[in-house]
């Protein structure tokens, strides 16, 4: 082979060579400058294993600093596949101790991931089990679980939390970013495999406690309003009983009741709900729904009180004006009965509130007329959702003003044809009373730190002046005279000034046999301090608000009005009995 041959292989492979260490050279220095500080990063998170540590979630209080919601201290078991050196101990440990299936254990032991949770919410007591017998590869650490010191009070307000602590339905949700708090870390050093390394410390954050948040639910106004809620739903055999206790004046809520109420302790547990759902998750949506809130409904004869403020607003009527009854009003092609079959015959506009006689609100809404309906209606919040702090609030159901003709307008005049929600007849009910303004109804008052130091005070806005403060005073009169001499002679209540309207409304579809009754009230009268809305879900038997509705109201006033410090004045006549005769 000739030597000039030879010398061309060579000089090629060391040409190779050459630029092969260039290459290297290139790429080494590429990765030890340009990526250095991303492979550190790699490099770095290689030896660290990061384990959330949750924060306190913060209390919700009542108004009188009364713990509603709280948190139980507990654990969270955990397992790190690459740390054990036992493997069936660990599993039998664990299915013992926390008594869980073995196969389930031993999936999650066998799982080549970082960190592998086996069960959250175990009690402290059980987790120092587990703690004492030094099992490698288990972690505990320290956990928080929402607890409710008094089951099911309040229920569909508070809501409650989820596995992970955070607020699924009710308060817990709506302020989810006061109540959460900022979760810490463990950062613990490992070695290639991910085995923690010996005499090396814990790295540690501590997480920051959510804020505390008062609530104007007073717990004994609460228990209260359950009680006899609880009492004539049972006595009633009532699909539901509703109650809502409210500051007129600034639109704090005092309590709120939707009996049958559930255990917010075991919120997965089914309670008060028919057999009528496909699914497990249709029945829960049910049974945690706040009817209060989230349901529109035909409020019936209180919705007259509406009326008679546009018709006193307006000036289309005097106290005395006389009217006619026979029993029913014929609009257009249809006839319109009076709940008193044979009619009241001649009475005045005062004596037709207090018998919340249908053909007087009929005369009256044709004289207020279809433009200045809808003009009161604006003015009391009718048409917006109130605004209150809870999540899902419904909207009304109202007809388009441009379609709103005789008929529609004769049965919008005494509480039909149309829904609301509960909330928007008591705001505007309040407004009505309360000298004319539409307040926002509310819980949450202001938050605290862990130490107990005040934070941030809410603040709601008002409407001043919707309607004269002279329409609320003659409000305020009528009202008063439908309990002293009307319909809601059962809401009396002996010391007391109480005004109020009753209404029993029929359910859709017409003729089912199936109401609502129910019984707005608020006193003193003359200078209103709480307002209450009751609502009875078809009742079994007489169903007349008047009857069975106002005396319950009578009963919770009788209880609450001292308890708020309101003198009595005295009145010659007996409380309202709250037994319910057939």
């Amino acid at each position: 082979m000739p030597k000039t041959y030879t010398r061309k292989k060579i000089f090629a492979f060391v040409l190779i060579i050459f630029m092969v260490g260039i290459i290297l050279s290139i790429r080494l220095g590429y990765l030890m400058i340009a990526q250095s500080e991303y492979y550190l990063e790699k490099a770095e998170a290689l030896h660290d294993r990061e384990r959330s540590i949750k924060a306190k979630r913060g209390v919700i209080y009542d108004r009188n600093g009364i713990e509603l919601a709280s948190n139980k201290p507990v654990c969270s078991i955990s397992v790190i596949h690459s740390q054990i050196t036992d493997e069936d101990q660990v599993v039998k440990a664990l299915c013992n101790v926390l008594e869980l299936d073995e196969e389930t254990v031993r999936k999650k032991v066998q799982a080549n991931t970082i960190r592998e949770k086996i069960k959250s919410n175990v009690d402290k007591e059980v987790a120092d089990k587990l703690r004492d017998m030094k099992l490698s590869g288990v972690m505990i650490d320290e956990d928080y679980k929402r607890y409710y010191p008094y089951d099911s009070l309040a229920s569909k307000v508070l809501g409650f939390t989820g596995a992970d602590n955070q607020g699924i339905v009710g308060l817990e949700v709506a302020y989810e970013d006061v109540l959460a708090g900022v979760p810490g870390s463990i950062l613990t050093l490992t070695n290639a495999h991910g085995k923690e390394l010996e005499n090396e410390a814990e790295s540690r954050i501590e997480p920051i406690a959510g804020d505390n948040l008062h609530v104007s639910i007073d717990l004994n106004m609460q228990k209260y309003a359950e009680q006899v809620a609880t009492k004539v739903m049972k006595s009633k055999q009532a699909k539901r009983v509703s109650v809502v206790l409210m500051n007129p004046q600034n639109g704090e809520i005092y309590a709120m009741v939707n009996v049958p109420e559930y255990n917010l302790n075991e919120p997965y547990t089914l309670v008060g709900v028919d057999n009528i759902y496909d699914n497990e998750q249709d029945a829960l949506n049910y049974m945690w729904r706040n009817f209060c809130i989230n349901d529109t409904y035909e409020p019936g004869s209180t919705f007259k009180l509406v009326t008679a403020t546009a018709a006193i607003e307006e000036k289309v009527v005097n106290l005395e004006d006389t009217f006619s009854c026979p029993g029913f009003r014929i609009v257009e092609d249809r006839k319109i009965r009076c709940h008193k079959v044979g009619g009241h015959g001649t009475e005045t506009f005062r004596e037709g509130f207090m018998n919340s006689c249908n053909p007087v609100f009929m005369d009256v809404g044709a004289r207020v007329g279809v433009s200045n309906m809808y003009k009161t209606y604006e003015k009391l919040g009718l048409f917006e959702k109130t605004g209150v702090d809870l999540p899902g609030e419904a909207s009304s159901i109202m007809h388009k003003q441009e379609n709103v003709k005789a008929v529609e307008l004769a049965t919008m005049s005494f509480g039909q044809s149309f829904q609301i929600t509960p909330m928007q007849l008591l705001r505007a009910a309040s407004a009505a009373i309360n000298g004319g303004d539409l307040v926002i109804p509310h819980f949450a008052m202001y938050t605290t730190n862990e130490e107990g130091e005040k934070k941030e005070e809410f603040e709601y806005t008002r409407k001043k002046g919707v309607i004269q403060k002279e329409t609320s005073d003659t409000m305020k009169e009528l009202l008063e005279a439908v309990v002293a001499e009307g319909s809601g002679s059962k809401g009396q209540v002996a010391g007391y000034r109480i005004g109020g309207k009753t209404a029993t409304s029929e359910k859709l579809p017409r003729g089912n046999g199936k109401y609502i009754s129910s019984f707005l009230g608020f006193a003193p009268a003359n200078n209103p301090q709480v307002i209450g809305l009751i609502m009875i879900d078809e009742p079994v038997g007489v169903y007349y608000g008047g009857t069975i509705a106002a005396p319950v109201m009578a009963e919770l006033f009788s209880n609450i009005l001292p308890y708020l410090g309101i003198e009595e004045e005295y009145i010659e006549t007996e409380p309202g009995s709250f037994e319910v005769a057939e």
